[in-house]
């Protein structure tokens, strides 16, 4: 009789059971997460229903595989570029809400009798939002257009960042049992330095294998090299002390910059559903029922601090960030739930033994009725904005309609912040190069020396000429390298009160430069001897190879930038600035027979003069007319793509009939909003809209005007555009950087 192993049979009967329960979750239109939690409850060893699943250890490995896919597919969706593109605002909700519920989440386990460890791992459990379950709920509700969405958007990208912080301070923190900040301090610390160090190296690294490696590579054997990437990277953070999920999520974030992004995403997602189901089945079979029932009570406190508490928390922080009350409800009902990172770090708790096994099964049973009630929260927050905004006295309104518009147009010291930043960057990113060639040095580059050469000066000299070769561009970088920046020039031209700051972060920039070297030659040297050496180093690297020095950093630098911005560059989407402040957001209606409209051009119609929104497409079977003019008649069938304010929006749909807002549908995806600055040189600059010919030329319309710290919506076409104006616009990103990028 042939033996089936009972890896095998567990798998087809968790597979089973997980197929049966997507199909009737999404008869039910729920979640299919949640399908797949039930799936793993019903052949679990609580429930004696089904047959029961065999070997629980295997299936346990199956689901480690399954978060590693489920991170390496978060990482290829969120991408360091789109963190460093996150407005303020989604950044402010996201600090303040984890923040607030990592607090309220401790407070609430401490005051219910839970253990020290348990509270704090309820804390961080609570403070992240599952972005699998938003981002279903936003495409089944054809919300993804809407303003309020973006912020989510970012909100969640900023928190998946959160979430690996929290995973490796509790991790800190579970191994070594105590609440030392400095334990925690260099835990963080190491997560930043290797977080920028693999993403420097791989973005450096990795897209110029891809291209070279492109014509060779079918889709089997991409799928093979890009799960390698992904469990090189696993094993690599493994080594380094950090989690596997986390090597997974860099590595994602890291292919994500890539040409081949997209590709990549479509061929590992049939491998993260396969394994991702695993793991949530895997998930449900540690639930014990009769562990929920006797903790009921603990559940549905958790439940109701969940809601409640995010929804205050997010909607607080988007009122600090100068969101309007109904954009800061609906981001808040939004994102009240817990989800996938959340199981991760209660199970991180289960496995390093530092929890209590109740935890683990309140976390999902919280998981599941939050994630039931996420539709129903983001349906309702918009009649409840409107409610609450009722019902506040109308000076209350106006304040923070007040405060909303100030807090939108601070823009103080827009010079000193860009300076500032760009030597943040210049320091910590050559500074994380640097150790990293000094720790390569003393763990590898050393004992090779040393075996070559022997112990002796000679080998002692050797091994610190070979690392001062590798580190001097990048000491170059960090100490000399002009980094002075048009803001830069101009602070300098304002006055001497200037001049101090400026030149004590290019002080600040070699003393640190000097105390690196000083300390990688102390490790071999005397004090003097290095102090010494440092001189040299820096003598000769300025008067004698300075140009060699930067000839092969410009060449370092423009392989990186060209790897950085090559997916952009491909798509035809170059770096113009956010345009999430304005609220405003493209919409799309269809026009139906029976509505008055009918028959009527855009002139007589004066969609922009009645409602202050704009007709930026209109599509009539399989033809497109970008920025229709005014002679276009509508006739049933169409469809507009109208751009405009939430309340510009309501108050059109009020005007003819609400049947006419085609939530799903899909417009041109080479339409976009975009910022366009007018400089010095702009062929725009002393040219009224009409003249400049950005509407006929670009097919691009002009929405909005940013001058002087005010907005001008829906500018009169005579208006000259000055230096220093900021344009909304409407249009093709390829089309408007081709003519005027």
């Amino acid at each position: 009789m042939v033996h089936l192993p009972a890896l095998i049979s567990d798998l087809g009967l968790i597979l089973a059971a997980a197929g049966i329960t997507t199909l009737v979750f999404k008869k039910i239109k729920q979640p299919v997460v949640l399908g797949y939690i039930v799936a793993g409850l019903l052949v679990g060893p609580h429930v004696s229903l089904l047959p029961t699943v065999i070997d629980i250890g295997s299936i346990n490995i199956w689901g480690e595989i399954g978060v590693i896919f489920l991170l390496f597919s978060l990482g290829l969706e969120f991408s360091f570029k789109k963190l460093v593109k996150v407005g303020g605002s989604a950044s402010v909700m996201a600090i303040v809400e984890a923040a607030v519920m990592m607090t309220v989440g401790f407070a609430t386990g401490m005051l219910m009798g839970w253990s020290t460890m348990d509270s704090i791992f309820l804390g961080g459990l609570l403070a992240i939002s599952s972005t699998t379950i938003i981002i279903k709920a936003f495409e089944e509700l054809g919300l993804k257009s809407k303003h309020f969405a973006k912020l989510v958007f970012g909100v969640l990208i900023v928190e998946d960042l959160i979430a690996i912080v929290l995973m490796v301070l509790l991790s800190t923190l579970a191994v070594s049992r105590q609440f030392e900040g400095w334990a925690m301090l260099t835990s963080v610390a190491e997560l930043f330095f290797f977080l920028i160090l693999w993403f420097l190296g791989g973005i450096f690294l990795i897209p110029t294998w891809l291209k070279k490696a492109k014509n060779l590579m079918n889709d089997e054997t991409m799928l093979v090299v890009s799960i390698a990437f992904c469990l090189l990277m696993v094993i690599l953070a493994t080594k380094v002390g950090f989690s596997p999920a986390l090597g997974a999520f860099v590595m994602g974030s890291i292919l994500a910059e890539t040409t081949q992004a997209e590709r990549i995403e479509h061929l590992v997602q049939p491998v993260k559903n396969l394994f991702g189901a695993v793991f949530f089945v895997s998930v449900g079979m540690l639930i014990d029922p009769a562990m929920i029932v006797a903790h009921i009570g603990p559940v549905l406190i958790i439940t109701a601090v969940t809601i409640v508490g995010k929804i205050i928390s997010t909607g607080g922080g988007a009122l600090i960030s100068g969101q309007s009350l109904k954009t800061s409800i609906q981001s808040g009902m939004s994102v009240s739930q817990i989800g996938e990172f959340s199981f991760i770090i209660a199970g991180l708790g289960l496995t390093l033994g530092v929890t209590s096994d109740f935890l683990y099964p309140v976390a999902i049973a919280v998981s599941a009725i939050t994630t039931l009630t996420t539709p129903y929260m983001i349906r309702l927050s918009d009649p409840l904005s409107q409610r609450i905004e009722g019902m506040l006295p109308t000076s209350w309104v106006e304040r923070l309609n007040h405060y909303r518009t100030g807090a939108q147009l601070v823009s103080v010291s827009a010079e000193w912040k860009s300076l500032i930043k760009t030597y943040i960057f210049n320091i910590a990113i050559y500074s994380v190069i640097i150790v990293a060639i000094i720790l390569f040095s003393s763990m590898y580059l050393r004992g090779f020396v040393v075996g070559s050469f022997g112990e002796g000066m000679a080998g002692t000299i050797v091994g610190t000429t070979v690392s001062l070769l590798l580190m001097a561009p990048f000491l170059w970088a960090l100490a000399v390298r002009n980094i002075r920046t048009r803001a830069t020039s101009d602070l300098w031209k304002q006055g001497s009160f200037s001049h101090g700051p400026i030149v004590m972060m290019e002080i600040l920039r070699l003393v640190l430069a000097a105390i690196l070297v000083c300390f990688f030659l102390a490790q071999s040297f005397s004090t003097w001897i290095a102090i010494a050496a440092i001189a040299i180093v820096f003598s000769l690297a300025i008067l004698i190879l300075s140009k060699k020095l930067q000839s092969f950093y410009d060449w370092v630098e423009a392989r990186f930038i060209s790897n950085l911005n090559e997916r952009e560059q491909e798509q035809g989407n170059d770096l113009f600035p956010s345009t999430t402040p304005w609220d405003a957001d493209m919409s799309h209606f269809v026009v139906t027979p029976e509505l008055s409209i009918v028959g009527q051009t855009l002139d007589e119609l004066k969609f922009r003069e009645r409602f202050g929104v704009n007709i930026a497409m209109l599509e009539r079977g399989s033809r497109i007319i970008t920025i229709p003019g005014g002679k276009e008649y509508l006739y049933p069938g169409d469809r507009l793509t109208v751009v405009g304010t939430d309340e510009q929006i309501a108050s059109l749909k009020d005007a003819f009939d609400s049947a006419v807002m085609e939530q799903d549908h899909v417009a041109q995806p080479t339409l976009k909003m975009l910022k366009l600055p007018v400089t010095a040189g702009s062929q725009l600059l002393s040219k009224t809209i009409r003249t400049s010919g950005i509407r006929e030329k670009a097919k691009t319309l002009v929405i909005g005007v940013e001058r002087a710290g005010e907005r001008i919506l829906n500018p009169d076409s005579s208006l000259e555009l000055l230096d220093g104006d900021v344009l909304l616009l409407v249009g093709d990103p390829a089309l408007i950087n081709s003519m005027y990028g």
